[in-house]
C-alpha cells in the first residue's frame, strides 16, 4: 500500500490506535517519492488562541506578542507532504480553513489581508473513528470526504503477534550491544497484549538494554508491565508455585561447599517443600553469582537489583565481599 501511496500524491488516512506507527507509516509513503519537505503538524498540541498561527502563520504586530512575522506549518509545507497527526483534534474553526486550504491551496496568515498558495500533498492520522466525530458533529464530513480518498488502517500489534519478534530484533540492533532474549523471556513478550503497540515495545527494550549488563535477557529482566500480565494469567497460586519450584533447585553448586560465590546451601532445607523467603532470596543470590562467574555487577543486573543492594545482601548472608 505504502509503494502504491507513494506513486501518486492521492490523500490518505492512517488509522490506528496509538503507538501503531501512524507517522513510521507517513514517512515512508514520502520517503518512497520524496517531494519537498515532510512537515509534521501535531493537532493535540495546539491550545488556546495561537492555534491559527500555528497553522498559517501571521504579520507582525498582529497580536500581542507578535515582534515579528511567521511563517506556519502550512506554507511551510508546500510542495511537500504535511502529516495531520491526530486530526481528530483539530477544533472546528481550524477544519473549515484546513477545507479551504485543501480545495483552493489558499490561505491567509494571521493578521494579512494578503492571500498565499500552497499545494502540499496531505497525509492524516487518527486514532478515533471519524465516522463517529461526525455523526457527533465534532468533525466536518465534508473534510472527511477530502481526506478519506486512500485509507490505511493499522492493526494494533495485539493482533499481529507474529511481527513481534522481528520487531525485538529491529529494536535490539537498534539499542543493544549483543543483547538476545532466552526463549521464555521471548514468550512472554509474545502473550503480551502491548496496549502501547510498538511504541510501548520499543521503549521496553531501550529499558532493558539501559539496565541490564548481561547480553541475555531473561524472564526475570522483563519490565514490571509484562511481569504482572504474567502474574496475572498464572494467578497468585500458580505464581507462588512457580517461585518456590525456582527457587528449590539442586545444582551442583548448589551444594557443593566454597564456591567461588559463597558457602554451600543450608543442608536444613534441601528436601522441604516450602523454602523461607530468605532462602530463595539467598539461592537466587548464589545461582546468580555461579551463572556469571563471580562477576557480581552483571550478577546484580540478572536479579534486577542494582549493585549497592547485592554487596548489602552478601553481607547479611555471610557471603565473601
Amino acid at each position: 500500500m505504502v509503494d502504491k501511496l507513494a506513486s501518486g500524491r492521492w490523500p490518505a488516512l492512517i488509522l490506528g490506535e496509538t503507538g501503531t506507527g501512524k507517522e513510521v507509516v507517513s514517512r515512508s509513503i514520502h520517503s518512497a517519492n520524496p517531494q519537498g519537505a515532510f512537515v509534521t503538524i501535531d493537532c493535540s498540541s495546539f491550545v488556546g488562541p495561537l492555534m491559527e498561527s500555528e497553522l498559517f502563520g501571521h504579520v507582525k504586530g498582529s497580536f500581542t506578542g507578535a515582534v515579528n512575522a511567521k511563517i506556519g506549518l502550512i506554507e511551510a509545507a508546500n510542495g511537500g507532504t504535511a502529516f495531520f497527526d491526530e486530526i481528530g483534534e483539530l477544533p472546528l474553526d481550524l477544519q473549515a480553513k484546513l477545507l479551504r486550504v485543501l480545495q483552493e491551496k489558499e490561505f491567509r496568515p494571521v493578521g494579512s489581508l494578503q492571500t498565499k498558495r500552497s499545494d502540499f500533498r496531505i497525509i492524516a492520522a487518527t486514532n478515533r473513528d471519524l465516522l463517529k466525530e461526525v455523526e457527533k458533529g465534532t468533525f466536518r464530513r465534508d473534510l472527511y470526504y477530502r481526506l478519506n480518498v486512500v485509507t490505511v488502517r493499522l492493526a494494533p500489534l495485539r493482533e499481529r503477534k507474529e511481527d513481534i519478534p522481528l520487531l525485538m530484533q529491529h529494536f535490539l540492533a537498534k539499542y543493544g550491544s549483543g543483547h538476545t532474549f532466552t526463549q521464555e523471556a521471548m514468550d512472554a513478550m509474545i502473550s503480551y497484549e502491548w496496549p502501547g503497540n510498538v511504541r510501548e515495545l520499543e521503549n521496553m527494550i531501550q529499558q532493558m538494554v539501559a539496565v541490564r549488563t548481561g547480553p541475555l535477557l531473561h524472564l526475570n529482566d522483563l519490565p514490571s508491565p509484562v511481569q504482572n500480565h504474567l502474574y496475572a494469567r498464572r494467578g497468585p497460586g500458580m505464581a507462588m508455585s512457580a517461585a518456590a519450584g525456582a527457587g528449590m533447585f539442586q545444582s551442583s553448586f548448589a551444594v557443593a561447599a566454597g564456591t567461588a560465590a559463597g558457602p554451600a546451601i543450608d543442608p536444613r532445607f534441601l528436601d522441604s517443600p516450602i523454602l523461607p523467603l530468605t532462602e530463595m532470596e539467598r539461592r537466587a543470590i548464589v545461582h546468580a553469582l555461579e551463572y556469571t562467574k563471580g562477576d557480581r555487577l552483571m550478577a546484580a543486573g540478572l536479579l534486577g537489583i542494582g549493585r549497592t543492594t547485592l554487596y548489602r545482601k552478601l553481607k547479611e548472608y555471610q557471603m565473601a565481599v
